[in-house]
Order: C-alpha cells, then sequence, then structure tokens
C-alpha cells in the first residue's frame, strides 16, 4: 500500500477499526419457532402467542423456511454451511424479552465464514465475514405516550433473524457504510430480507475502536442499532473522534454500547458492554441440533438467481460497461432488468447506461418511487434511444420527449416527436443557408474567431442554434461552420 494511502487511513495519526453486525429479518410469513404471523404495524401485543412467551408446557419448532433462507445467504457469501449447528440459550433480562433468554446460535452457527466484496471508488474492497446465526428477535420497549411510564410491544418476539458478523476489517465510515449498503443488496436481492430499515427490518451495529498504527486492537464500543445509512456515517464519525479526544486527554477506552443520537449528532453510552461469558450461553434443551442434508444445500442453490457482483463483471464483459455503470445498474434485480431490456432492444448499451442511470434515475429520486414504478417501459426507452442514435433527435430534444413519456402524453416516441415538432434539422443545405445568414449578419464575431478569439466561435454556434430553432444537428454545426471559417 502506498504511503498515501496508508495515511488516508489515518485519522489524527490513529487507525479506525471497524466490525459489524447486523440484523436481517428474515422474510418468513411466520416466526422462527411459531406459527405467530410477523406483518409489520400490527397493534400491539396482537401477534405474540404461547410459544413466542414461552409459557409453561410450550416447545418451540424450526421454522423450514428461515433455514433456507441461511441457505440461500451462505451461498450467496461464499460460506461454509454446516452439516449440523446447535441452538443456545442467550440469557439476559430486559422487559422486553419474555422469556428472561433470546434462543440464538453460539458455538456452532449455521453459516461459517465467507466475504463481502464491493467498491469504494475505483478500489475493491473485501470484509471478511466471522459466521451468520439464527436467532429470535426481542420485543420492543415504548416510552412515548404513556404519560411517563413505559409500554411492551412482544409482536416482534420470535421473529426470525439472521446476525451477520464481520471481521474488524473496516477502517473509516465511507467503508462502512459501502459495506452495509453491499450487504443491504445482496439480502434484498436473493429474496431473504425486505431490507427495510426504518421499520428495523435491515438493523446494524458497528464496533468502533481506534489505535495507533501496529498496535494491538482498542477499546470498542459498539453503536447499536443504526437504521439509515447517513446516520451511520454520521455516528462513526463522531464517536472515532471522541475516542481519539478521550485518549488524547488521557482517560482510557471503556466498553460500552452507545445509542446515536440524530438530533445532537452524537453517540451516548447506553450500558457497559457484555461479553459472551456474561449471557451464559447453554445448548437449548427444547431444540435438537439443526441437520442440513447436502441435498437441501443442493436444492437452494439450482433456485439462486445471478449474484449482483457475478452480473456486473457479465455487463461488463456483454455489455463494454465501465466497471462504475455495472455496479450502478446491479442496485436491485429490477434496475438490472431494464438495462437490460433497454440496451438489447436499442443497441446503445452505453447510452442506456448513461440514461437510466441519469434522467431515469433523477426523475425517479424526485418523486421518490422506485425503478419497478417507472411509468416508461424499457421499450419505450428503448425506442427513443435509436431516434438519438439515428440524428432524428438530439440529446436535449430527447430529454422533452421523456418529459413526455413521463408526464403520459403517449409511449408513442415518433409520435411525440412530431407533435412536439422536435425532428432535428438534418438538410445539410438548409442548414447551410442558416450558417451563411449568421456569418454575414455576425461579421465582428467572424473576425474575433479568425483572430485566435475561440469564445466567437461558441457564440457563433448558440446563434446558429437559435436561428434553426433548435434543431440542427449541433454536430454538423460544428463541422460546417469550421469549415466555413477555415478553421
Amino acid at each position: 500500500m502506498s504511503d498515501k494511502k496508508k495515511a488516508s487511513l489515518l485519522v489524527q495519526g490513529y487507525e479506525v477499526v471497524i466490525g459489524f453486525e447486523t440484523h436481517a429479518q428474515l422474510a418468513t410469513q411466520s416466526k422462527i419457532f411459531s406459527r405467530a404471523p410477523t406483518a409489520f404495524g400490527a397493534e400491539p401485543n396482537t401477534q405474540a402467542c404461547a410459544v413466542d412467551l414461552a409459557l409453561p408446557g410450550t416447545l418451540p419448532v424450526m421454522n423450514r423456511e428461515a433455514v433456507a433462507c441461511a441457505i440461500r445467504l451462505g451461498l450467496a457469501l461464499g460460506s461454509h454451511i454446516a452439516e449440523q449447528s446447535v441452538f443456545a440459550r442467550k440469557n439476559y433480562f430486559y422487559p422486553d424479552l419474555p422469556k428472561g433468554y433470546q434462543i440464538s446460535q453460539f458455538e456452532i452457527p449455521v453459516v461459517q465464514g465467507g466475504e463481502v466484496s464491493f467498491y469504494l471508488g475505483d478500489e475493491r474492497k473485501t470484509v471478511r465475514l466471522v459466521r451468520a446465526h439464527l436467532e429470535e428477535d426481542a420485543g420492543k420497549s415504548l416510552h412515548e405516550d404513556f404519560h411517563g411510564l413505559s409500554g411492551i410491544d412482544l409482536n416482534r418476539a420470535g421473529t426470525p433473524l439472521l446476525e451477520i458478523v464481520t471481521e474488524p476489517d473496516i477502517r473509516s465510515s465511507a467503508e462502512a457504510v459501502a459495506y452495509a449498503k453491499e450487504l443491504h443488496k445482496i439480502v434484498t436481492w436473493i429474496g431473504i430480507c425486505d431490507g427495510n430499515m426504518q421499520e428495523g427490518s435491515f438493523r446494524c451495529d458497528a464496533n468502533v475502536s481506534v489505535r495507533k498504527p501496529g498496535q494491538p486492537l482498542g477499546t470498542r464500543r459498539e453503536i447499536k442499532n443504526l437504521n439509515s445509512f447517513k446516520f451511520m456515517q454520521q455516528a462513526i464519525d463522531y464517536e472515532v473522534r471522541w475516542q481519539i479526544e478521550q485518549i488524547e486527554d488521557g482517560h482510557a477506552i471503556e466498553q460500552a454500547t452507545v445509542l446515536f443520537d440524530p438530533d445532537t449528532g452524537e453517540t451516548r453510552a447506553m450500558r457497559t458492554k457484555e461479553d459472551a461469558a456474561d449471557y451464559r450461553y447453554f445448548p437449548d434443551p427444547d431444540l435438537p441440533p439443526l441437520v442440513i442434508a447436502r441435498s437441501w444445500v443442493d436444492e437452494v442453490k439450482a433456485s439462486m438467481p445471478e449474484l449482483p457482483r457475478q452480473m456486473a463483471e457479465r455487463l461488463v464483459a456483454e455489455y463494454g460497461l465501465p466497471e462504475y455503470d455495472a455496479t450502478t445498474l446491479t442496485q436491485s434485480p429490477a434496475m438490472a432488468a431494464y438495462f437490460e431490456t433497454a440496451a438489447k432492444a436499442s443497441g446503445q448499451s452505453k447510452m442506456a447506461s448513461n440514461w437510466i442511470m441519469g434522467e431515469v434515475s433523477r426523475r425517479l429520486n424526485n418523486e421518490e418511487k422506485d425503478i419497478a414504478q417507472v411509468p416508461v417501459s424499457a421499450e419505450t426507452l428503448a425506442a427513443l434511444l435509436r431516434r438519438i442514435a439515428d440524428g432524428t433527435v438530439s440529446n436535449n430534444a430527447g430529454k422533452q420527449v421523456m418529459d413526455a413519456l413521463w408526464a403520459g402524453e403517449g409511449q408513442d416516441v415518433d409520435a411525440v416527436i412530431e407533435a412536439k415538432g422536435l425532428r432535428q434539422m438534418n438538410d445539410a443545405g438548409a442548414l447551410e443557408t442558416i450558417i451563411d445568414e449568421v456569418m454575414a449578419a455576425n461579421a465582428p464575431m467572424v473576425e474575433q474567431f479568425r483572430a485566435g478569439k475561440d469564445k466567437a466561435f461558441n457564440a457563433l454556434v448558440g446563434l446558429v442554434m437559435k436561428a434553426s430553432k433548435g434543431k440542427a444537428n449541433p454536430q454538423q454545426v460544428n463541422d460546417v461552420l469550421r469549415q466555413k471559417l477555415g478553421a
């Protein structure tokens, strides 16, 4: 690594070290050990059954679909899928944990190892994974609208989760966000999680520490429940600055769990951080070991879609796209499919990429819509791209056509072009006449260009475009004008 890159990893002479724990809520219809539903937004305490509460006489039964989701993730991340894994009881006492313990996995998780690769700028990064284990969610404590009291909603109790744990491989807040976005893309792409951060379906905890280069790992503080990428970066940046200031002032960092307050932009300690021994893990006596046959893994593998990283590499090879374009277009299966349809139908791969990342995405962002809600079909976009490529309309006129298509003024590109009079002038004789008239009416400007003032040329081009009411082909205007000016 170059000295410049090494320096970029340091903050005030300290190296930042970050590990991630991500809870992905699995897209199952029922909970991990019961038949209770998992739908979001139900009235409090209407979706918790006797099994979720561990009432006497109840026994948990493993949700097969939750295991299939774990297998899918393991295959997507290149992990080892354990033929046999064990569930354990994680003991702690919070009001929203009705059993007094959480069923999780400790010594033998279902998914072991693996990695997540992504690009930060033009640099490829890889974060190693320790594990991904199945567990149940706890309930939720509510502190608002209770006249100073707290309420408990147990609807989430027993909701199936995969906790995905990384090695401490991340070295900056920007890298942390890029990792989280890539993992979010993977779990939604393979259909195991809806990725809704506002509803708590994808929650990230960042373990942050700092150290002088070459020194042992520092004491970490865990920032809990980061539910947006924006807050994630702000929280990590603040925590890094705070830890460095504490060390520089001669204070020791104490291991703790902290929360980020987006209103103040600061982290604050919630409790001292427990270690594994504090949870007194032991195998759950009500659940036998989870056994996964190789034939089941093969069955799931056969149903897996093309993964985003693989698809991006294919788009580069098949369509000649830059790596940046391919990575952007594989943010979701819907966007990738939209691009491929438009590129194949138009024969204009790079132009299709530019328009989807530019004009289409800009409009969707302004309206806070997803690519699945795009009002202009990929086939219609392809028809527009063909008209730009063959010179029927200019790129700027194409944007006007897109405005009309987007507004629902028809889906026939040629009809919109004719109705709005946007067809580009390609008659060389008519164009030469306009250029001659512009040069004759602006002789001083012509002389300025011939005297070496290049800005005069751009002014003449503008006058020609104005005289043609924007219908002249800009490249043709440039070529003919230069020829007549003897440039």
